[in-house]
């Protein structure tokens, strides 16, 4: 027995050691950057490039993400459908009581209702934030700086509040045509500060309104499958009843 137990100590240090390497070799302080009018012109020309007021003006949004979590979501009138194996979430996001939850198509209640609401809830903040980070960047509580990087003048975004990670830093590398190639994260879901994600594969799914198919992590791939955007649920497929349980 004090063998295994000095064998399982010696695997745990061995871990340790490799896991600290990891984080030497690849974790990036977070930049420091300039509050000026500049940080605010390189976010502006983010935004209209992709469409911002066409963003602001559309009512409904309809997508999946990764293949597992696919969304309706009336922006307009703040309500969520979120689906994901058995489950089907319905959130009214300005009257948090009046959501419903779904198992296998039987109403759920009680305890197990708020898990299930609050699951779809965090799964639509991280999911949604992937389709539409570059349209918060003006949003309440967010500063913006400029930082030089050997790419450039570089936009770094921070939150102070909103979703369910206030805190969180990211660092926009943006192209000659406005639209974003990347960001670096500071994030409290990854332990490791500077994680590298793409902006790509740019679909318009409105005239003027552009939004990213996919974001690469090194080897890993979010995809955003079967974007659909309109000013009614109609538009994207869906009936005009469906949020109607949770009004």
């Amino acid at each position: 027995m004090k063998k295994i137990y000095k064998i399982l100590l010696i695997v745990l240090g061995l871990i340790i050691v490799v896991l600290g390497g990891l984080y030497l070799a690849f974790n990036e302080k977070k930049p420091t950057g300039i509050v000026s009018k500049d940080a605010d012109t390189l976010a502006l020309k983010m935004t209209t490039a992709l469409g911002k007021s066409v963003w602001d003006s559309t009512n409904v949004i309809k997508w999946t993400f990764k293949g597992v979590h696919t969304y309706v979501w009336n922006k307009k009138d703040e309500q969520v459908l979120v689906k994901w194996d058995e489950y089907e979430v319905y959130l009214n996001l300005k009257d948090w009581q009046k959501g419903k939850a779904f198992e296998n198509g039987v109403a759920v209640a009680d305890k197990k209702m708020d898990i299930y609401r609050g699951r779809a809830y965090e799964f639509f903040c991280n999911d949604s934030f992937w389709l539409m980070a570059p349209f918060k960047v003006f949003d309440e509580g967010v500063s913006r700086q400029i930082v030089d990087t050997p790419e450039g003048q570089n936009l770094l975004v921070s939150y102070t509040s909103g979703g369910v990670t206030p805190g969180d830093s990211y660092l926009w590398q943006i192209g000659e045509d406005g639209k974003p190639v990347s960001y670096k994260m500071w994030v409290k879901i990854i332990p490791i500060g500077g994680v590298k994600a793409t902006w790509e594969s740019w679909i318009e799914t409105q005239k003027g309104l552009f939004l990213a198919q996919n974001h690469k992590l090194g080897s890993l791939s979010l995809e955003m499958e079967n974007i659909k955007t309109g000013q009614s649920l109609t538009a994207v497929g869906e009936s005009e009843t469906l949020f109607d349980k949770i009004k």
